[in-house]
């Protein structure tokens, strides 16, 4: 489907230097928008968009989406480069190989809830003001299917905080309709990328070459970027053929 959009778009990916939010980034960036990835490593941003056909797109910029600071700091120099955002990819996200409730330590909870929750929440409050001053926004959150169901895959503190993901993007979306604002909650199943090394158990290339690679995500994300303003796509799970759902 072509861009409903006459202009490049800007757009910003967290967690944008490998895995779903490079491929989502890099498919916008190859579509004539212009991206900012942002991650906590520069010097893998930087990796990433050399081998890229589109590499003049990118904006790399250190982004720590725990930390208040450097998450306004990363959108002040977003704006300043690009301009103002118009698509908030959320994808930073972690995991950790002790998942279970008698393993998982206060220090992984702490951490993987500031990342996969409260980051999302803290970039989200960044960009919406001006979301709303222009009657216009689209924030897609990289969620996961255990953001619907709990599984012992995920474990308990990766459940939470997709759970809260869920909670935050669904909240916003009723919210901010009013000032055209969209926000869509997308909930992959397994995905083939640098997160399975968190994995309890290691994950055998065979296991990794039917589940979902992170380029089957970007043309789901760029067909809800692409809609009409008044489309609005609240939740979409998708998952391997092999996967249940269930």
């Amino acid at each position: 489907m072509p861009s409903q959009q006459s202009r490049a778009r800007v757009v910003a990916v967290t967690g944008g230097g490998s895995g779903i939010g490079w491929a989502v980034a890099e498919a916008f960036a190859l579509r004539g928008d212009r991206v900012a990835i942002g991650g906590r490593r520069e010097e893998r941003l930087r990796a990433a968009i050399e081998g890229s056909p589109s590499a003049s797109q990118f904006f790399p910029h250190r982004l720590d989406v725990a930390d208040r600071a450097s998450v306004d700091a990363f959108f002040t120099a977003v704006e300043g480069e690009l301009g103002e955002v118009d698509i908030l990819v959320n994808a930073a996200g972690i995991n950790v190989p002790n998942r279970m409730m008698a393993d998982t330590t206060a220090e992984d909870w702490d951490q993987i809830l500031a990342i996969n929750a409260s980051g999302a929440f803290y970039c989200m409050q960044r960009v919406l003001p001006s979301m709303r001053q222009r009657g216009s926004g689209l924030i897609v959150n990289i969620s996961s299917v255990s953001g619907k169901r709990a599984t012992p895959l995920g474990g308990v503190a990766y459940d939470a905080s997709k759970f809260a993901m869920t909670g935050l993007g669904i909240c916003v979306a009723n919210e901010e309709a009013e000032h055209g604002i969209r926000v869509t909650n997308v909930y992959p199943g397994e995905v083939d990328t640098p997160i399975l090394e968190q994995r309890p158990q290691a994950v055998d290339a065979e296991h990794r070459a039917r589940i979902l690679q992170p380029e089957d995500l970007a043309p789901l994300v760029l067909t809800i970027a692409d809609l009409p303003p008044r489309a609005h796509v609240p939740e979409i799970v998708i998952k391997p053929l092999s996967q249940p759902y269930a």
